[in-house]
């Protein structure tokens, strides 16, 4: 595989050949920046955990250049945090059993980029050699401008493929805003609670960013948590550990389907039940 950054990198956990890796993937995540795949597409990674019909691989799409960095990596270039975070990465990878790790080391500015094709060329180039069943992104409601861009990228070469070569489910995840508003009826509900061991470590791999000034270990497990105890206002919970996400699904099957009025659909239907619940109880 060619890609159009020199620096991209693959990585394959037990040495198993590009396109075997690829071919054997079920579950796939394609995220903007090292440690999202950890902290939105765990229920993915447990899922395959272990299992010899089930693969997940993870790519990557931006280079890491951004990131916040304090105390130990204060005064670190971005080539040096770029380093970092790619090694980081790869032991997330060997960590959790990955069938392949892609980073295509694009700058962030390439993803939000619209009119630029690298980085969807990249993407398909993947896509071709796999026919995973489920994809994990980023939901389109996110705050983080990367994050809704590399999305863009995903849907746009996710579409590219033929109808039979899509995947059956995929799942915009949360990290930079809660899809806990989503109503009930339309949460994806992602059990993260297997392994627990493991999804702590996952997320403290990225000591760059943990260290550095942003506790994405305690608040990725924090939020999980909140999501199982706040499900269910009358029930006890079934769950330690959930992760919210939006179904995409309908966008691999109807590409008069915008992903702004996807979107507002479920904002729509929030809005409603807030004035619904308001009212029922107001003078």
């Amino acid at each position: 595989m060619k890609f159009s950054q020199p620096g991209a990198d693959i990585y394959i956990p037990d040495n198993a050949a590009p396109q075997a890796a690829l071919r054997r993937t079920t579950h796939l995540c394609i995220a903007a920046h090292q440690d999202d795949i950890e902290i939105f597409a765990y229920p993915g990674i447990a899922a395959c955990y272990q299992k010899p019909d089930r693969w997940f691989t993870g790519v990557v799409v931006t280079d890491g250049a951004g990131s916040s960095r304090a105390g130990a990596y204060a005064d670190y270039t971005d080539a040096q945090m770029k380093a970092v975070r790619r090694e980081e990465q790869r032991k997330a990878a060997h960590l959790g059993g990955y069938s392949l790790q892609i980073q295509l080391d694009h700058p962030s500015s390439a993803a939000k980029d619209k009119s630029a094709t690298v980085v969807v060329s990249d993407l398909v180039a993947i896509l071709n050699e796999m026919q995973p069943e489920v994809v994990y992104l980023h939901n389109p409601a996110d705050k983080h401008d990367t994050h809704v861009a590399v999305l863009a990228r995903c849907i746009t070469a996710l579409r590219s493929l033929p109808v039979e070569k899509r995947p059956k489910k995929v799942f915009g995840c949360e990290v930079w805003r809660s899809l806990d508003w989503l109503m009930d009826a339309d949460k994806q509900v992602l059990d993260a609670g297997d392994q627990p061991n493991m999804a702590a470590a996952l997320v403290a791999v990225f000591d760059s960013q943990v260290s550095g000034g942003k506790r994405y270990d305690l608040a990725t497990l924090g939020r999980r948590l909140a999501n199982a105890t706040f499900f269910e206002s009358h029930a006890s919970d079934k769950s330690t550990s959930l992760v919210w996400a939006m179904d995409l699904t309908p966008l691999m099957r109807d590409e008069r389907l915008s992903l702004a009025t996807h979107t507002l659909e479920y904002i729509k239907r929030f809005q409603e039940d807030v004035v619904r619940r308001i009212d029922k109880f107001s003078a």
